[in-house]
């Protein structure tokens, strides 16, 4: 079981900022950013891709969580990503949106 199957699951303990039936948010243990929110799904995917093709409908739901989070954050702008394989910088291969803030961002990334 992947590390963030055991926060959904309740076996690791993490200060949530959102939750619901089908999403968590969290802060990033190694923030990259002054604002940098985990935004996950309960259920195990791979990656974005996987997530997409199996629950679209959770996807979106990602973004509109990414947005009430920002305005709570009082973001005013912000980035969200998601990283997909290793070669991308995906460390954990449980899809999770990224939400950045809190500091200006260059073009392009990385």
């Amino acid at each position: 079981m992947c590390i963030f199957c055991k926060i959904a699951a309740g076996e690791l303990t993490t200060q949530f900022l959102y939750e619901d039936d089908r999403v968590l948010a969290f802060r990033d243990l190694d923030p990259q950013a002054p604002t940098h929110i985990l935004i996950i799904p309960r259920t195990h995917h791979a990656d974005v891709e996987e997530l997409a093709a199996r629950e679209p409908e959770t996807l979106s739901h990602l973004f509109v969580v990414a947005e009430e989070l920002a305005r709570v954050e009082g973001l005013t702008g912000h980035r969200t990503l998601f990283n997909t394989g290793s070669s991308a910088g995906q460390s954990v291969f449980h899809a999770h949106l990224h939400l950045l803030g809190g500091r200006p961002f260059a073009w392009p990334p990385g």
